[in-house]
């Protein structure tokens, strides 16, 4: 059965001094984040953006699908620490999100650090946010395997 999530935005103002707010109508998690133009292309000084909700989207997804990779290799992890550094930038004439970058360490046993960069690589190019993005965002990924 298919999973719908929702958010709902609400925006007062133009484009460069407006403001708006974000919510997670499906599950209340977080409400009326405060979002504008300047927090995108700017200082955040303490707002959030469209970039930052990809950013936790996709490390979260990730975290899920390397871990799930690694399970089924018979080394689930102990602790993976996921960042995704989603970058804003000017794409041709206009605005755009030009890359997602994840870091993830990561305290396994029983696998080596090729195995686990392997693993990174396909849990990158797997995860449905990573699917969301191929193709319009270049994605990478840099994993380190933790002693």
């Amino acid at each position: 059965m298919a999973a719908v999530r929702t958010a709902d935005a609400i925006w007062e103002g133009n484009l460069a001094s407006g403001k708006g707010q974000v919510s997670a109508a499906s599950s209340g998690a977080f409400a009326r984040l405060p979002v504008s133009w300047a927090a995108r292309t700017e200082a955040p000084d303490g707002l959030t953006s469209p970039e930052e909700l990809v950013a936790a989207a996709h490390a979260s997804c990730f975290s899920m699908a390397l871990a799930a990779g690694l399970g089924r290799r018979g080394t689930p992890p102990q602790r993976l620490e996921v960042s995704a550094a989603v970058t804003f930038d000017r794409v041709g004439n206009g605005w755009g999100v030009a890359s997602s970058a994840l870091k993830v360490r990561g305290w396994v046993t029983g696998i080596d650090a090729a195995g686990f960069e392997q693993a990174a690589q396909v849990a990158k190019d797997g995860c449905p946010i990573s699917q969301a993005l191929k193709g319009n965002v270049t994605l990478s990924v840099e994993a380190s395997l933790e002693a």
